[in-house]
């Protein structure tokens, strides 16, 4: 095999027989409370600081989706966590594992698709899988059958005997996925899984995470696909400049940077808003009006927008529609991450709003 073959990605399956993972790994031993820890991690290449003082902690069967641009300090972050880059202070554990003192362990754990994953072209598909279904000592019957269940389920078994050389940029995306759950890893690290795929692919893919989670593997998604990271983490931290700026939940975020969540009244006809607005105003504040609509903000929904519906009615009024107005993880993510001239927001500002509430430091 050419030197040049040779990425990160091969260093998590070394054919050393002390650094393989048996088939049956991932149901052995005790879960921690955690299967991804990481406390101050920080990684310095000479006098540039990647990554300042990052810490994670993600729970079994957990979706973590790690968000910034590029160079903002993810893929260090992941491959310290990988047990691939050791951090020049603090600590990680994977798996109960630490990344430093047992990286061998850390390695049986985890499976890894890097952005660029390193492939050897010259070898057919069905070949290379069994290749490393073999370093990791699974044994020949269980991995040759898990290859063909994973490449059946990414639509590439009509293509096991082509050379990988030959994949479009999609297959070979699928390719290295599969190689990533070849040994049915307990923690996997995933960045940027679905680029270059076709709409048919990244569902599959999304569908697979999924099952996954519900496998109770535990994931980071590392991905600039805000609709995949909103509809697959649990958990949401974003990145900027090496720090982890905010983090929570979807709604967590979209409540914290965009304020409540607003709803908006379709009627039936047109109506002066201002004469029924001293009745709608005990209930919620309204934000925008027209001639037959209506966007209003209330801090418990659940209890004034029943209220609110009662009120339209004793004046006659129809509702069509009343509905919550939809919120993307974009806007969020740019308001955070993006730059003034992105949108127009002081990010000086944003991050001395997340610095009072504990969120930035």
């Amino acid at each position: 095999m050419n030197i040049t073959d040779y990425t990160s990605d091969t260093l998590l399956a070394s054919p050393s027989p002390t650094s393989v993972l048996s088939a049956s790994a991932r149901t052995v031993g005790p879960i921690p409370a955690n299967m991804i820890e990481a406390h101050q991690l920080v990684k310095s290449f000479g006098d540039f600081t990647a990554v300042h003082g990052i810490s994670l902690e993600v729970a079994p069967g957990k979706i973590l989706g790690l968000l910034g641009h590029n160079g903002a300090g993810k893929t260090t972050t992941t491959r310290m966590l990988a047990a691939i880059l050791s951090p020049s202070s603090g600590y990680a554990r994977i798996n109960g594992f630490d990344t430093v003192q047992q990286p061998l362990e850390v390695r049986r754990s985890i499976g890894h698709l890097t952005e660029l994953p390193g492939l050897y072209n010259r070898m057919k598909a069905m070949d290379y899988l069994d290749f490393f279904g073999e370093i990791h000592q699974i044994p020949k019957n269980i991995r040759q059958g898990r290859a063909e269940e994973l490449l059946r389920r990414f639509d590439l078994w009509e293509a096991r005997k082509m050379r990988i050389g030959e994949f479009s940029k999609g297959m070979r995306q699928k390719t290295a996925l599969i190689r990533a759950l070849l040994h049915n890893p307990q923690v996997l690290f995933l960045d940027e899984p679905t680029s270059a795929m076709d709409p048919h692919s990244a569902k599959t893919v999304r569908d697979c995470i999924a099952d996954l989670k519900a496998d109770n593997c535990t994931i980071v998604l590392c991905t600039h696909n805000l609709f995949e990271a909103e509809s697959l983490a649990d958990h949401i931290a974003i990145i900027r400049k090496g720090r982890i700026i905010t983090e929570g939940t979807a709604d967590q975020l979209k409540r914290e940077l965009l304020g409540e969540p607003q709803y908006q009244v379709k009627l039936n006809q047109s109506v002066n808003i201002g004469g029924i607005l001293d009745d709608v105003g005990e209930l919620v504040t309204l934000t925008e009006a027209g001639a037959d609509w209506f966007t209003f903000v209330t801090p418990d929904a659940s209890r004034l927008n029943p209220l609110l519906l009662s009120t339209l009615a004793r004046w006659g009024l129809g509702v069509v529609t009343l509905s919550e107005m939809p919120r993307s993880l974009e806007t969020v993510y740019l308001k955070i991450a993006g730059t003034p001239q992105d949108n127009g927001v002081s990010l000086d500002e944003t991050e001395q709003t997340l610095s009072k509430k504990g969120k930035y430091k």
